[in-house]
């Protein structure tokens, strides 16, 4: 880990020029006195770095020094630094990692793409945290030390034992079978088997964590990728689900659409008279097909379940009551 911090600390120098001790701290993450220490270890290696005293000093190397790294071209170089603005790092406790890992990218390019691929990037946006709507897509935050443990067994191939808290339960330990880590919106999840079924864990959710010696019982190849397909198909296959006949106006039919978990019926040759559609939707449960109707207004209509005309139909009285009794 000391090796990494020593690189780090020299590609840093290498890209900033001259920098202050607590500058340097807080790019590594570590303390001003870890610093001076590595400065030391360094200086002790012949790697030439200096001191420049006075109010806009700090530590530099000597003109023409340079670190030799394997080079990359422009376009790979820009595919891992927009891939390193993504959250999916710190949803797995990389953070850190990922930043010195970017410093290297950029120290390891030719002088004539390092300028270009680092201005590139800054013009790529991916996963803010705030859509265009203003909503807020804060990733959740894993201590260091659960999600390192929990890493490290996903890896090595181990039995893992955490404490979890499911939604309104009591935290409780488990002993489960890691299979890969994935990250959805800046969440982090840990797939894993336990007593031999598919289980699928939150890791903000994971209180404390604990490799185990014992090999896991798990498959030596997995596509993650299609595995969480399966798990997220069978979770929205699940609950009590509600089958929805509702008029929609075409003009927000993908909006429907897009919340309903699928469209079983959609009758657009016949449309009615108004132009409107009839659409035959499964929603998760009344909470979500109450939602989601309710966000399109009057661009749709609910034909049927009767429950549902009605309760949508109790919400539309209680906004009007409301707006009347303020004017």
């Amino acid at each position: 880990m000391r090796a990494d911090r020593l690189v780090s600390l020299v590609l840093l120098l290498r890209r900033h020029g001259r920098l202050s001790a607590a500058t340097l701290a807080r790019e590594l993450e570590v303390s001003t006195r870890t610093v001076l220490r590595d400065i030391d270890a360094l200086s002790a290696a012949g790697v030439p770095v200096y001191a420049e005293r006075g109010r806009h000093g700090g530590f530099a190397l000597l003109p023409g020094f340079r670190t030799e790294l394997t080079g990359l071209n422009h376009d790979e170089a820009l595919a891992l630094l927009v891939a390193g603005s993504r959250r999916g790092a710190q949803a797995f406790g990389l953070g850190s990692a990922l930043a010195s890992a970017m410093r290297k990218v950029v120290d390891a390019l030719p002088e004539s793409y390092r300028v270009t691929a680092a201005g590139a990037a800054q013009r790529l946006l991916i996963d803010p945290e705030t859509d265009l709507l203003s909503r807020r897509q804060p990733a959740e935050e894993v201590p260091d030390d659960v999600v390192a443990e929990v890493r490290r067994a996903v890896f090595a191939g181990h039995k893992l034992r955490i404490r979890y808290a499911a939604v309104d339960r009591a935290a409780k330990w488990r002993t489960v079978d890691p299979i890969g880590l994935v990250t959805v919106g800046g969440q982090g999840y840990l797939l894993a088997t336990r007593s031999g079924a598919d289980r699928t864990y939150r890791l903000s959710r994971v209180l404390a964590a604990e490799e185990l010696g014992e090999p896991a019982q798990r498959p030596d190849r997995v596509d993650l990728d299609r595995a969480w397909q399966e798990r997220s198909t069978r979770f929205r296959a699940s609950g009590d689900q509600v089958t929805v006949l509702v008029r929609v106006d075409p003009a927000r039919q993908e909006d429907l659409v897009a919340t309903a978990l699928s469209v079983r019926v959609e009758e657009t040759e016949e449309a009615d008279a108004d132009g409107r559609l009839r659409l035959e939707t499964t929603f998760q449960d009344p909470r979500h097909a109450e939602w989601a109707l309710w966000q399109l207004a009057t661009s749709a209509e609910v034909l049927a379940p009767q429950w549902l005309r009605d309760s949508l139909r109790g919400r539309a009285a209680a906004m009007v009551t409301c707006y009347e009794a303020s004017s």
